[in-house]
């Protein structure tokens, strides 16, 4: 089952930068995969069509059989909700708590206070953060942070969770914990995108991997590949 398809995308800006050209590719049920490239290669954009921050100038981006081209208005948020994103720099709001920055998504969906309150709690348990629930973010460190905004991307159980260079300010441990949390997750049925500059990451991880350069889709190396 395919949970994403790019099919010959590319992405102009105005004043004519080409971020994406012609790219295509498919992400799978339960998969975890990287996209690199240099600064500049085009992963920001690429991850933000998908989440609908951004819309291609020319191709179509296929989440299951829905075409994102077509998602507008009110639908637009009823796609995020299946979209989980992690960024590099938490985004966490500073005057609310550890546990209310993680019910955020599922407040605006609606859910009832009870099972909002049961799902946060399990989520900040799987991220080793259930002792710093009512810590505000000023109060974590780093990779605390980080955590917390994992926790935030996953407790609505997304079908796909995208990471933007999600461990460019950890350390190494950090890093490598960070990893197997994203790893745990197609277990539990979410796929994983990470946009990462870090090679020795990439190839530790052996998973599949992308390569963007000038925004066009240099390959697509399998894992068993990496070492080459």
């Amino acid at each position: 089952m395919t949970v994403l398809r790019f099919d010959n995308v590319s992405k102009q800006y105005s004043g004519g930068r080409q971020a994406l050209r012609e790219v295509s590719f498919e992400v799978g049920a339960g998969e975890m995969l990287f996209v690199t490239g240099h600064s500049g290669a085009g992963k920001t954009t690429l991850l933000k069509l998908i989440h609908l921050a951004e819309r291609p100038s020319r191709g179509a981006v296929l989440f299951g059989e829905k075409n994102l081209l077509r998602v507008r208005g009110r639908r637009v948020a009823m796609h995020r909700r299946n979209v989980g994103v992690v960024f590099q720099d938490h985004r966490l709001l500073a005057d609310r708590s550890v546990a209310d920055n993680v019910a955020l998504p599922l407040l605006l969906q609606g859910i009832r206070r009870a099972e909002i309150n049961k799902r946060v709690r399990a989520v900040l348990d799987r991220v080793s953060l259930g002792a710093r629930a009512q810590a505000l973010p000023a109060q974590l460190s780093a990779g605390e942070q980080q955590r917390v905004g994992i926790a935030r991307a996953i407790v609505a159980e997304p079908a796909l969770l995208v990471a933007d260079e999600p461990t460019g300010n950890l350390d190494p441990t950090l890093s490598a914990e960070i990893m197997a949390l994203f790893e745990s997750l197609p277990e539990r049925g979410t796929s994983v995108l990470v946009a990462s500059h870090d090679l020795a990451l990439v190839k530790r991880m052996k998973k599949r991997v992308l390569v963007l350069n000038q925004g066009e889709l240099a390959d697509d190396i399998a894992p068993e590949d990496l070492a080459e």
